[in-house]
């Protein structure tokens, strides 16, 4: 897909987030993507095509479409979770940044995670897939785009505390969920694996969110922030305080 056309498709999700959402400062301008994020992304779009034709990675088919659905999507939860870099360079991370660990489950065809790391590319992220071939899909995306500091649990996440990491490492700073299956149970798991002053950041639709903060009562819940494009889907942030 053209690089320039997915820049184009991306603006309206980096643009400014009304102050009253509590996730943005008001008064900032939206970065736009450089032409080395737009390259990956297109890459990426491609590869996800060619995979779904063998496996179920997307019900989404429109390679632009994929864009706004998913990438947008992404694109808007980064935005509002991490500083914009100044420059993307696969596989280098950026001199001078803080450690950052980012954990996705759930991660499926890669969203919001991999996007993350095509955003800012100097955090450490974990994609936690307990599917075999969408770990395997996960896997050659990682590849193909050179992404260092990144790596694929292929289990549940219930599982992945239990790991050799050990506690400490199988905590972060970020932890992302989006559109996953056995909903009550992965909610609270996910909360877990927050760190102490870490963020959990929950895309979904408006008629989730009572049940969500009923999940997780112990984290300082954002105000919704409305995905552009669409009338229902919301980001929500819930803040872990520091023990």
């Amino acid at each position: 897909m053209d690089p320039e056309r997915i820049s184009e498709l991306l603006v309206p999700f980096l643009s400014p987030v009304l102050a009253k959402s509590g996730l943005l400062k008001s008064g900032s301008e939206g970065p736009a993507l450089s032409p080395a994020q737009a390259r990956a992304i297109s890459t990426y779009i491609d590869l996800l095509l060619r995979w779904n034709a063998r496996i179920n990675l997307t019900s989404v088919r429109q390679p632009e479409e994929i864009v706004t659905r998913h990438f947008g999507e992404s694109f808007f939860a980064a935005r509002l979770l991490i500083p914009a870099p100044e420059s993307f360079q696969p596989g280098e991370a950026e001199p001078g940044r803080p450690k950052l660990r980012v954990i996705d489950v759930g991660s499926g065809a890669g969203f919001p995670g991999l996007p993350i790391k095509i955003w800012a590319p100097y955090v450490h992220l974990t994609l936690i897939e307990s599917n075999q071939k969408k770990a395997t899909f996960l896997r050659e995306v990682i590849r193909s785009l050179r992404l260092s500091n990144a790596d694929v649990f292929a289990g549940r996440a219930e599982d992945f505390a239990r790991t050799d990491q050990g506690p400490a490492k199988a905590e972060a700073d970020i932890v992302t969920l989006r559109a996953v299956e056995h909903f009550d149970s992965i909610v609270p798991t996910a909360a877990r694996l927050v760190a102490s002053s870490g963020r959990l950041a929950v895309l979904i639709g408006e008629a989730q969110l009572e049940r969500v903060y009923k999940l997780v009562p112990d984290l300082q819940w954002s105000e919704p922030a409305k995905l552009p494009h669409s009338e229902s889907r919301v980001l929500i942030i819930g803040s872990k305080e520091s023990s």
